[in-house]
């Protein structure tokens, strides 16, 4: 004959469904299937907690609300979360951010802007043809996208 699980969880949890609650203590997030945990991950490790998370919701073991409201995350988030995990699997939780591109030095600006400081043009001249920031020039310069050329000195 089927019995009913009464949800009792460990003293201190906070309830994500009537099945599933989490607990911090010592640095730790726990999370508990009634009083069994399931899992746990230290407090700081956004990504442990993003794919647990999202893990329960793409298994039918919470909804995205119901992790909203428990964790108090953003549901737009939540959602992000759900997408990354669909078409990245797991690893794309732990993979670096890919690097930020630059949106005005487009590769064609790159070679006009490396051109006109090849003819000795000042910074603040080839930003003014080009329509570019001279701030946005000189970090080119700096992270080697770009190579200033050295005038002689005048005796």
């Amino acid at each position: 004959m089927p019995q009913i699980q009464l949800p009792i969880f460990p003293a201190g949890c906070t309830s994500i469904t009537s099945d599933l609650a989490f607990e911090c203590r010592d640095g730790q997030v726990f999370y508990f299937n009634g009083q069994l945990p399931v899992f746990s991950h230290a407090a700081n490790d956004v990504a442990s907690f993003r794919l647990f998370t999202t893990q329960l919701i793409v298994n039918g073991s919470a909804s995205q609300a119901q992790v909203s409201r428990a964790f108090g995350v953003p549901l737009i988030t939540v959602k992000r979360m759900c997408r990354k995990l669909r078409e990245q699997g797991a690893k794309g939780f732990f993979a670096p951010p890919p690097p930020a591109r630059g949106h005005k030095l487009t590769p064609e600006l790159i070679i006009k802007a490396q051109a006109l400081l090849n003819e000795g043009l000042s910074i603040p001249a080839v930003g003014a043809q080009l329509g570019v920031l001279p701030n946005t020039l000189h970090k080119a310069i700096s992270y080697g996208r770009l190579q200033k050329k050295d005038l002689p000195l005048r005796s």
